[in-house]
């Protein structure tokens, strides 16, 4: 039976599969702090803080970016201390360069029924790669 906060993440990646980005970023804390890989082109702006800030800094600029951007195999893990482990593969392609099938790990903390930050693990040498024209 999944917890409470594995509902939420599953929720979350449910509405980003159909483009829902109001509901995902309804599910973030207001001070949400959002770090994307290091080595990641998006890593610029780390941390992002607050919703606004990772839908321009993050999810914007993959769609303006991007030909498609398609999160895979998604596995949820319970952790300890409310935080949970998705594991998965972003099958995607840059407008300007190629596609890719990369492996990918998110961690996700969450705090009275909101997530308050997030940290992504990823192949970013294979993202960088698929972004060289």
């Amino acid at each position: 039976m999944a917890t409470t906060n594995m509902s939420i993440i599953d929720g979350l990646y449910q509405a980003f599969a159909v483009g829902d980005i109001p509901t995902v970023l309804g599910s973030m804390d207001s001070n949400i702090a959002w770090n994307e890989a290091e080595g990641n082109a998006y890593a610029d702006g780390n941390p992002y803080i607050g919703p606004d800030a990772v839908l321009n800094g993050v999810f914007g600029r993959i769609m303006q970016e991007h030909e498609y951007f398609n999160l895979k195999d998604i596995e949820l893990h319970e952790m300890l201390n409310d935080k949970v482990l998705a594991t998965l593969r972003y099958d995607a392609k840059y407008k300007e360069g190629k596609t890719y099938n990369a492996q990918v790990a998110h961690l996700w903390t969450l705090k009275d029924g909101k997530i308050v930050a997030f940290q992504q693990y990823v192949d970013t040498k294979k993202l960088h790669e698929a972004n060289t024209k």
